[in-house]
């Protein structure tokens, strides 16, 4: 049986970077670090005292000013990259079977916040003055459950998580719904909102983030050989997926065609990769596989490139493994660089960065990269962004707990 195919036909986010698609890329090409000051808390006391914030988002018209309250804020990224990737899709739901289209969007931890500021009332003012709205405010599934209520998408609907890799794995899975025919549509993507004071203990205390307070705009530095730490981001993308026949009937314009799917597991280790980017070699294999492409037909990986000493060194063995000498042909780049890294929302984002690459024949940069590591030896489009066609992309996405998930997208023919 052959493959129904896959599109994408609308893109939307919610970034440190810019509350637009355009925005976002334009951002991108200026070589911009939106790394600041934390201003959400009183990050004082905190080691790590900066982040890349999402800030000046607007909810007009997307959602009533008395539902914000009870709305955690990840799922308003989620809500209104939605939005966008809908109206840029140009799906008029009113003459669409609602039933054959879906929602599947995903975080890495969802409400955290929401948690915090119960578990503070309950510990200050007892249990009867903890919100009603607390469970829904929390639970991950709840911004497919936003986006389906509003926009009343009645197809399959639930979440993924798995931490980093969440947004990537929600999107491989809405394209593989599609694909065996359950669905002719998916809204799909990630949504984070974890600048927090639990969010950024948590992972300062794990060692995980970098503490280059003195200069946060220089602290996200993928491959460079002084990278200390990650920078943690929040926001949201989203990607509406369409089956081919669906997408070209309605007239709708196609960005990109969904090319295939890697997932794997380490089994090796809570929070570091396995050696050699052992689980990461399989998925990318796998991912080329299922989308029928060779290594040569990839011009640019759109890394996971975290910024920390093990993943950047595993993750450029993983991509020597498995492209070989084409792999020093390969333009790399993490845009982690720029607005930061937005955990369960990383993959979304960084698919839509993939599909711009292709769109526009322009690879977004890797900033901040100064020093090169003699262990990480590849090309990572240092610094500024350069021209270059784009037929296929690969986005890597790496989760803890050993998740792996990798997408492949092509220029639609």
């Amino acid at each position: 049986m052959e493959k129904r195919r896959v599109v994408i036909t609308g893109m939307g986010v919610v970034t440190p970077l810019g509350n637009s698609v355009a925005d976002f890329w334009k951002a991108m090409l200026e070589s911009r670090s939106a790394a600041g000051p934390i201003t959400k808390f009183d990050a004082a006391n905190h080691t790590t005292k900066f982040a890349c914030e999402t800030k000046n988002l607007t909810t007009e018209n997307i959602i009533e000013p008395k539902e914000l309250k009870r709305i955690d804020e990840y799922a308003q990224f989620a809500l209104v990259a939605a939005h966008e990737a809908i109206q840029d899709s140009g799906l008029e739901l009113d003459k669409e079977d609602l039933e054959r289209i879906g929602v599947l969007v995903g975080s890495g931890v969802g409400g955290i916040k929401s948690f915090e500021d119960e578990h503070r009332k309950l510990l200050e003012a007892g249990p009867r003055r903890v919100s009603p709205f607390f469970i829904p405010l929390m639970i991950i599934d709840i911004a497919s459950g936003h986006i389906s209520i509003k926009y009343n998408l009645k197809g399959p609907n639930y979440s993924v998580v798995s931490a980093c890799a969440t947004a990537s794995h929600a999107i491989g899975d809405a394209y593989k719904t599609i694909q065996r025919g359950d669905a002719d549509a998916m809204v799909t993507g990630g949504a984070e909102a974890a600048i927090c004071p639990m969010g950024i203990a948590g992972f300062n205390s794990m060692k995980a983030l970098s503490t280059r307070n003195d200069d946060p705009q220089r602290a996200s530095r993928p491959f460079d050989k002084n990278r200390d730490g990650f920078v943690m981001g929040d926001g949201g993308g989203i990607v509406i997926l369409e089956e081919l026949e669906h997408a070209r009937k309605r007239g709708a314009k196609i960005y990109a065609e969904m090319r295939g799917i890697g997932f794997t597991a380490d089994a090796h280790h809570i929070t570091a990769p396995a050696p050699g980017g052992e689980g990461a070699v399989r998925a990318i294999r796998l991912c080329l596989k299922d989308g029928g492409l060779n290594p040569d037909d990839v011009q640019y990986i759109n890394a996971h490139g975290t910024s920390t000493p093990y993943n950047d060194k595993s993750e450029t063995d993983a991509i020597k493994a498995v492209f070989g000498n084409q792999a020093y042909k390969l333009n790399v780049s993490s845009t982690k660089s720029m607005m930061g890294h937005l955990l369960g929302a990383a993959g979304s984002v960084e698919l839509i960065a993939s599909v711009l690459a292709i769109n526009h024949g322009i690879i977004p940069p890797t900033i901040n990269y100064e020093e090169p590591d003699p262990e990480c030896d590849l090309n990572y489009t240092p610094n500024k962004p350069i021209e270059r066609k784009v037929y296929a992309a690969v986005s890597n996405t790496f989760g803890f707990g050993g998740h792996n998930a990798v997408l492949a997208v092509s220029a639609f023919k």
